[in-house]
């Protein structure tokens, strides 16, 4: 194997740096501390202090972290670099799925402290599925209490590449006030918001960073020959092999380099800024990643946010665009890149041409949609973007009645912009049904509603699907008598009801002899038997039976449809109520994923729900992690998500699917229909 030469060669293009980790690991103080190390502002700002590039929306700086994407771009040092930060929050991390796999690396910012590691175990999957190169950034490293060694201990597990330590701590007292470069074999000590001053190698750790050195030479050497050779030799290798084996490692997923600092204090942010320069791939290795051979455009994210109107976001690769020029997606449809522009946070810059790799935003882009690919000649496949699942649903209604048709619209756009949020018509609630991630999440979407749409709902739990069936069959009839001058009404039938088996549904049949019923009226008798089953003495849908019509009378003048209608509902109605209805409730099924530490709580949470467990497995290629399935009343599953997060450090989550329906007895049951019954009041 052959390592790469190390002197650097300007890249041309912009490259893309994710920001990604767990929420709260500090990423957007990353993102503004880089900013001012670059000179791109002239004070770092703070999100706290609402004086933040990043995180301008009114709902990102009331909860004080990222609820959408950000978008921010820096020079430094000649070359060009857009940061895509990423919102750590689980209910807003599908806002940056897209873009991420767009990006050419990922900087994974955590917390020091080791028992915190598992919480960058999502993030640190995703990443190497992904097949993109990345780093770690440990955040907060002057505030820290244990010790690197123990986080890279409790770290590695869950990274399939190694990790290298690129620097050695110097502490005065209990806190980091410096760093050892291992790979330049130089020490640091920190400055508040400016670069770290060089100082002697403090003799304490002649020892501690040769060891550390041979360490990462060995890690290095895993990967090239002529290195490995030189260490078998006992020759010192030159520092540019040192630099471009580093930088291999990164661009080529061989290792992942963890670096330390605290963003907040500027501390290792320019060291962190150099390894960008220096080891993040060209926008050519994510074009070739990505399997783009010529000039293409993938819009990411569609936003509403800001003051130019339906905005598209996305990542341009394999070229220069120019404003004006025409693209098409893979179907066809013509997306003109009529305005560009560039994103500052909430500010924009217009953009005459952009270079490759550029990230930016397309106005007047009506025709693509999040997810597209757009440009000339053949397309990059689409992108197979993993998104969280649904599991929080609430029931809406305008405050105002007069606000339906804004509500419509206001959905529409918000749906646009994130790919988690669904929205649904229940027909049998009358009522507007939303499922997002999480409760947090649809919280800020109701406070977008309000602020951006001016429409202001109100929620509630949507109804769950009870629905009832039936226990004996029988036969009953029903007529349908009135005269009131003029033409009457008559309609008479003779109904057989029984139940079905779980899931059948309701199927009805004709049994009539002898012309009893006219042919043309034993449709309008069924509909009648349907409308019944609408809503049965319970007050819920009535499904799983079976009823066929035998027999009935008719008279020449006075029958009709509406007539015999109205007898077959009459008739069911009166059978439903004889006999012997009873509740059926719906059972998903649930699948979870936690942390082993966390099983046994998350079975005792699940049981305490009535749920059924059904098994427990490890979960698939992740140690220390277990998959749990189980049976839960849908009724149960309400607040299961922050429960579930709040047992295993916000990290585990579930899948339910509707598996069947379940007869629902005693106590339960009646409260059930009690509760129906002061609605209907």
């Amino acid at each position: 194997m052959q390592s790469a030469t190390h002197p650097h060669e300007t890249v041309n293009g912009t490259r893309a740096i994710a920001l990604v980790g767990p929420a709260g690991a500090g990423k957007t103080c990353l993102a503004e501390a880089m900013l001012f190390a670059s000179g791109t502002t002239d004070r770092q700002g703070d999100t706290a202090a609402k004086s933040s590039v990043g995180d301008f929306s009114p709902e990102a700086r009331a909860r004080g972290g990222s609820t959408e994407l950000n978008l921010l771009q820096f020079d430094w040092l000649g070359e060009q670099f857009a940061l895509v930060d990423v919102p750590g929050g689980t209910g807003f991390q599908a806002d940056g799925a897209r873009a991420l796999a767009l990006c050419d690396l990922a900087i994974v910012v955590v917390d020091p402290d080791p028992a915190r590691a598992p919480l960058a175990a999502p993030m640190l999957r995703l990443l190497d599925e992904l097949g993109l190169p990345h780093l770690i950034f440990v955040n907060r490293i002057d505030a820290a209490r244990g010790s690197i060694g123990e986080l890279l201990e409790a770290l590695q597990p869950l990274s399939v590449s190694p990790l290298i330590a690129r620097q050695v701590p110097i502490t005065s007292g209990d806190r980091v006030t410096g760093f050892v470069d291992v790979a330049l074999e130089r020490a640091f000590h920190y400055r508040p918001g400016k670069p770290s001053e060089p100082i002697p190698m403090p003799a304490e750790l002649d020892a501690l960073e040769t060891q550390a050195r041979t360490h990462l030479l060995e890690q290095l050497a895993d990967h090239d020959d002529a290195l490995l050779e030189q260490l078998l030799m006992d020759e010192t290798p030159p520092l540019d092999r040192v630099l471009s084996d580093l930088a291999r490692e990164t661009s080529e997923n061989l290792g992942v380099s963890v670096l330390f600092g605290s963003a907040c204090n500027g501390f290792g942010v320019r060291r962190l800024m150099k390894a960008l320069r220096h080891e993040a791939p060209a926008p050519a290795a994510t074009a070739s990643r990505l399997g783009v051979d010529r000039l293409a455009f993938h819009a990411f994210k569609v936003s509403h946010a800001h003051q130019l109107g339906r905005l598209v976001l996305g990542r341009l690769l394999g070229g220069t665009l120019k404003e004006g020029q025409e693209l098409a997606t893979s179907d066809g449809r013509s997306a003109k890149a009529s305005a560009m522009f560039t994103l500052q946070g909430e500010r924009n810059q217009r953009l005459p041409v952009a270079p490759d790799g550029a990230v930016l935003a397309l106005a007047k882009a009506d025709a693509l949609r999040a997810g597209d690919w757009a440009g000339s000649g053949a397309l990059p496949p689409e992108l197979d973007v993993p998104l969280p699942s649904r599991n929080v649903r609430i029931a809406i209604q305008p405050a105002d009645r007069k606000d339906d048709v804004k509500l419509s619209g206001a959905l529409h756009k918000l749906g646009e912009e994130d790919p988690t949020l669904h929205v649904d018509h229940d027909e049998e609630d009358h009522a507007l049904v939303l499922s997002g991630v999480n409760e947090e999440q649809l919280s800020v979407v109701l406070a977008r509603l309000k602020r951006r749409h001016g429409v202001d709902v109100t929620q509630r739990p949507p109804r769950v699907g009870y629905r009832e069936s039936i226990r004996r069959s029988i036969v009953q009839r029903g007529r349908h008598k009135k005269q009131s001058g003029g033409h009457g009404q008559f309609g008479d039938v003779l109904i057989e009801v029984a139940p079905l088996g779980r899931g059948e549904g309701i199927a009805f049949a004709e049994q009539i002899h002898g012309g009893a019923i006219p042919r043309q009226y034993i449709p309008a008798v069924e509909q009648g038997v349907r409308d019944a089953c609408q809503k049965g003495p319970l007050g819920f849908p009535v499904v799983d039976v079976t009823v066929t019509l035998t027999d009935g009378s008719y008279h020449s003048v006075d029958s009709s449809e509406l007539a015999f209608r109205t007898a077959g509902r009459m008739a069911m109605q009166e059978a439903l109520a004889a006999a012997q209805p009873h509740l059926l409730e719906p059972v998903h099924k649930v699948v979870v994923v936690t942390p082993g530490s966390a099983t046994s709580k998350v079975s005792s949470a699940l049981a305490a729900r009535r749920g059924q467990l059904l098994g427990m497995v490890p979960r698939e290629g992740w140690t220390g992690w277990d998959r749990i399935e189980a049976l839960v009343p849908e009724a149960e599953l309400q607040g299961l998500e922050g429960e579930l997060r709040s047992l295993s450090q916000g990290l585990a989550t579930f899948e339910a699917s509707f598996d069947h329906l379940a007869e629902l007895n005693g106590p339960q049951a009646e409260k059930v229909v009690k509760g129906r019954d002061l609605q209907a009041a």
